[in-house]
């Protein structure tokens, strides 16, 4: 079977991605910071899977040249998911926290890529509907794959709030300018997904502290922090981890997602409808929640004010069937819950 390098290994969307690949009878290459860490996710992810999973130490994926040695010490690899990239709230230096890490990390294994890994046919890169959100000239905002975040590396450098999305922007574009320059032996396709909900791949009891932001209000309403008010959504638009990791493997084997990006983005969610969702699930989940959590408000903005989006593309190309909001959050839910939440 083909091998795939999957970098960032840990991660929430790519532990569901080596699990696609190895269900599928994919040879995996996966990269960690630590070899206690790669060491606990071969163990986690390959338990009808021995033997098709190993893992290379990055320390580092911000310094050029990250990737030299793992590209040259297997340079048989068929395809590349690039899933390295920080997201936290953490931030106390948008160019050192976000910034370098994502952009030098993106280009530096392309280029490694390009260098010693001529068997490589197609690379697949997370990317983010941040790098499309904000784009729009369109009242009300319309997002597809051919709008761009217009952020620059100024902006996001000197302003904390748009680190990430300036991350995410800015390592994308690099890496298709890449392609446009470089003109390697192989093609590029990037995945945009926007907030992901869903169950843990990989993570053992006592782990929580290193779930995935986007879960975070989903624990929080289950943990009792929302039991005075819910918080405000925010962010109002959502998929499905799995659905993510569906859309990047499939984005390896369709001849068609060739030097395409793909926005992932199921529907439109609010904290009120998780937290109903959630209410659903049994009389010891629901004390966890407002007593009048009908009377708290689902704040989706009304119709001609909310962004519109087309997800066509990633149905019609790549054949992805969302998952339904109730189902992820019941998942993700029972995911916590048998994690100790």
């Amino acid at each position: 079977m083909p091998k795939v390098l999957v970098t960032g290994g840990t991660g929430f969307i790519a532990g569901h991605c080596i699990k696609q690949l190895l269900e599928r009878g994919y040879d995996v290459v996966t990269t960690v910071r630590n070899p206690d860490k790669g060491a606990k996710l071969v163990t986690a992810l390959t338990t009808s899977s021995r033997g098709k999973l190993s893992y290379d130490i990055v320390k580092d994926v911000a310094q050029k040249g990250a990737f030299d040695e793992v590209i040259k010490s297997t340079p048989d690899f068929d395809y590349v998911l690039h899933t390295a990239s920080p997201f936290h709230f953490n931030v106390q230096d948008p160019v050192k926290d976000f910034l370098e890490p994502a952009v030098t990390g993106t280009t530096s294994i392309l280029e490694a890529i390009k260098d010693n890994a001529p068997a490589v046919k197609r690379v697949v890169i997370t990317s983010s509907f941040a790098a499309i959100n904000h784009g729009s000239d369109k009242k009300p905002p319309f997002y597809d794959e051919s709008v761009w975040n217009p952020i620059t590396w100024d902006e996001a450098a000197q302003d904390k709030t748009k680190a990430y999305r300036g991350s995410k922007t800015l390592a994308e574009r690099a890496a298709w300018t890449f392609m446009d320059t470089a003109r390697p032996h192989f093609d590029l396709v990037t995945i945009n997904p926007s907030l992901v909900f869903g169950p843990a791949a990989h993570l053992s009891s006592g782990d929580l502290d290193s779930l995935n932001t986007s879960n975070l209000r989903i624990l929080h309403m289950i943990q009792g922090e929302m039991n005075d008010k819910l918080d405000p959504t925010g962010f109002y638009s959502w998929v499905d981890v799995r659905d993510v990791a569906i859309a990047h493997v499939r984005a390896l084997e369709v001849p068609g997602a060739s030097s395409n990006r793909f926005l992932l983005l199921a529907d439109y969610h609010t904290n009120k409808r998780i937290a109903k969702i959630i209410a659903s699930m049994g009389p010891q989940l629901r004390e966890k929640l407002p007593a009048n959590l009908d009377e708290e408000e689902d704040d989706l903005p009304p119709p001609g004010e909310r962004y519109l989006f087309s997800n066509k593309r990633s149905i019609e190309v790549l054949g992805i069937e969302y998952t339904s909001l109730d189902k992820s959050v019941k998942d993700t839910v029972q995911s916590l819950l048998e994690l100790g939440a």
